[in-house]
């Protein structure tokens, strides 16, 4: 019932809905349409605010993925009422670069060492993912921090695109980690590809190309047992 708007844009900021469902348990509304990203794949849902059109009240929100719930921090504004949306874009940019940098650093691995994923995770600025790598060494790792800020430098463009699932899983590699996280009843599949070096399903926000990621630094790796090896980068302010 509600139109996702980060799954076409990444960039819009603010947008004006409509209030089409009260949760009074969870101090909650349903909005016919939402720039809010709740959250999944490793990335942080959006927070931000809530105007009522009609009253001037402001409400602090928190977004939750089931049901495409807007948590509200106060009064909850009356269904049907006219509200603007605006996100904290201050944090939702930095995640957008985090987890575009994340991709350009799954597509690097993958492409040149055939390496699947099998974990991951973000804040702004910061993130982790886990390979299948036998072998983590200094040497390795260096050389991956060369070819991730390579890639990224190429400025390549980044689109998304929405495919019937039979369609999508056409694609060959479209699953990137370990285990198929999409379940079986979604029936439309969103691909992110950073054209020329990564494609894969995501539900996440992206930027519109590598260039905005800035530089990215390859701040430690671990073992996390058996051939599951972690790598930690953190991005330039």
């Amino acid at each position: 019932m509600t139109e996702l708007l980060y799954q076409t844009d990444a960039y819009m900021k603010t947008t004006t809905a409509r209030i089409i469902g009260v949760d009074e348990e969870q101090n909650a509304v349903l909005l016919d349409k939402t720039i809010f990203y709740p959250g999944g794949g490793g990335q942080p849902a959006d927070t931000g605010k809530l105007t009522d059109t009609a009253t001037g009240l402001v409400s602090v929100v928190k977004t939750v993925k089931r049901g495409n719930l807007h948590v509200i921090e106060g009064q909850l504004p009356q269904l049907g009422a006219e509200v603007l949306c605006e996100i904290d874009w201050h944090t939702r940019y930095k995640l957008m670069r985090t987890h575009t940098a994340l991709h350009v650093l799954c597509g690097v691995i993958w492409h040149t060492f055939g390496a699947s994923v099998t974990g991951g995770n973000m804040e702004p600025l910061k993130g982790r993912m886990d390979f299948e790598f036998e072998r983590m060494q200094k040497e390795l790792v260096q050389e991956i921090d060369q070819l991730i800020n390579e890639a990224a430098a190429k400025a390549y463009p980044v689109k998304t695109e929405i495919l019937p699932r039979a369609e999508a899983f056409e694609i060959p590699d479209l699953i990137r980690t370990k285990v198929n996280l999409l379940p079986e009843g979604i029936e439309q599949v969103r691909t992110v590809e950073i054209v020329g070096l990564d494609l894969q399903a995501c539900g996440g926000t992206h930027l519109k190309n590598t260039s905005e990621i800035g530089r990215i630094n390859v701040t430690d790796y671990k073992s996390k047992g058996g051939i599951n090896k972690r790598l930690y980068i953190e991005l330039d302010a």
